[in-house]
Formats: structure tokens, C-alpha cells, sequence
């Protein structure tokens, strides 16, 4: 879930938004998807969520340069505030 610096439905948000597809085609990911926040009681506006076959995909994705580049370029300059859930499955 993050939070943009950028005026809601500006050219540069949709930039933003439409620019980190690019992690999609990250082998490791298996499905990676956009979301709008809908609820009033959260106050970040969108988020990302993506799957992986195992933590050795989630590994190879947190290390891959598509990804690495996407941060540094993106994701640092862009984001204003976000919260990071990453979750396994129990057994």
C-alpha cells in the first residue's frame, strides 16, 4: 500500500501507475496487480500486489535489476508513504 506525491489523477500518477507493469514481466512474478483503495479508513490510495511461486521467486524478484531500477528511479523519488506486507503461506 503506498501513498503518491503526486495530485490525484495527474499525468505524472498515471505515469507513475502505468510504468510499474514493468514488474510484471519479472519471471519470478506470477500475478501482479494495481489497486485503487476504496476504504475510508486507510489513507494510502493504492497498491500492488503481486504472487510468487516460493521465497526463492520472491528472492529473485527483490534482487532482479528490472525491479532494483523501478525503485531507485520510481518508487523513492515518487512515494510518499507506504507500508510493506510480504506474507507466506502457513502450513
Amino acid at each position: 500500500m503506498f501513498r503518491l506525491h503526486h495530485a490525484p489523477d495527474s499525468v505524472e500518477e498515471s505515469s507513475f501507475l502505468e510504468d510499474a507493469l514493468i514488474l510484471a514481466s519479472i519471471p519470478s512474478v506470477s500475478r501482479f496487480e494495481r489497486l485503487s483503495q476504496v476504504s475510508a479508513k486507510n489513507d494510502f490510495t493504492f497498491g500492488f500486489s503481486m504472487e510468487f511461486a516460493d521465497r526463492t521467486g520472491y528472492e529473485e524478484y527483490n534482487g532482479h535489476p528490472l525491479h532494483l531500477n523501478f525503485v531507485q528511479t520510481r518508487w523513492v523519488p515518487e512515494v510518499a508513504a507506504f507500508l510493506e506486507a510480504d506474507f507466506e503461506q502457513l502450513a
